[in-house]
């Protein structure tokens, strides 16, 4: 028996690195899975993988960041498991400047992806969410729900050169803690995890310049060897976590142990925090 049996958790950004670790643990401890990925190749292979150990899984690929999403992925997940226990807000990346050099479009699209996607799911989701909370409090048998946003130690501290990223990323604590109060009397427990420097492609060290592309931006990741050693010695434990180092705490915030813990924010960083 798992400890998320019988419960379906719904993952964007769950194709790759952090968000695919997290896929995979939930499913592992019984959680059936909705993975969202921009990409549809890497939201299947997710699929794949769940349903090869024996899980249950279903991809809805798409940009979390069209006006349409939110309800178009609570819909998939309602039509295809029936329910809703766990919400995970991870997809997201970064697109760095120093402010002099930032354009608009450049800040936009980090609120865009980091605040106002989580704010349009978790509105979604609320249709559903709040006359099954009264109508299971009625009958007496309440039913604890999981909300878990995903922000960084940029956005707890800032970061030179991350001016749209670290604000978009501050907010998400606001929204953390204001949907906690909002949605306590509803048994849902809503938290944020801030991550430190995890290894991504990302956040991968390297000399080459690399890119991805998202939305038909060509957007630089990685950090130049250098940098990244250097960030690594700040952190205590002197390393980058993994990503199954990160979706340990994510899990933390979604299993029964963590009922009576909301409105909170874990920094999984080594102890380091900026």
């Amino acid at each position: 028996m798992g400890r998320l049996d019988s419960k379906v958790a719904y993952v964007t950004g769950g194709g790759r690195g952090i968000g695919r670790a997290v896929c995979l643990k939930l499913a592992a401890d019984g959680a059936r899975v909705v993975v969202n990925d921009l990409d549809a190749e890497p939201a299947n292979n997710v699929v794949e993988e769940i349903q090869a150990a024996g899980g249950q899984a279903v991809a809805v690929p798409g940009s979390v960041t069209e006006p349409s999403f939110g309800d178009d992925f609570i819909k998939a997940g309602l039509d295809a498991f029936g329910g809703m226990d766990i919400i995970v807000n991870n997809a997201g990346y970064t697109w760095d400047a120093m402010i002099q050099k930032m354009p608009d479009d450049q800040f936009d699209a980090m609120i865009d992806v980091h605040l106002k996607a989580p704010f349009r799911i978790l509105r979604a989701a609320s249709r559903f969410i709040i006359p099954a909370a009264k109508q299971e409090a009625e009958a007496g048998h309440p039913v604890i729900r999981k909300v878990v946003n995903i922000s960084s130690v940029a956005g707890t501290g800032g970061n030179a050169g991350q001016a749209n990223y670290s604000s978009a990323k501050s907010a998400v604590l606001g929204f953390t803690k204001s949907l906690a109060k909002e949605w306590g009397r509803y048994n849902v427990n809503v938290n944020c995890v801030a991550f430190g420097l995890i290894s991504t492609r990302l956040t991968e060290g390297s000399d080459e310049k690399k890119t991805i592309s998202v939305e038909g931006r060509q957007i630089g990741v990685g950090l130049p060897t250098k940098v990244k050693a250097g960030f690594e010695a700040m952190i205590p434990m002197g390393r980058a976590g993994t990503v199954d180092e990160a979706a340990g705490g994510v899990w933390l915030f979604c299993v029964p142990e963590s009922n009576y813990v909301s409105g909170q924010t874990l920094v999984v960083g080594g102890g380091f925090s900026l």
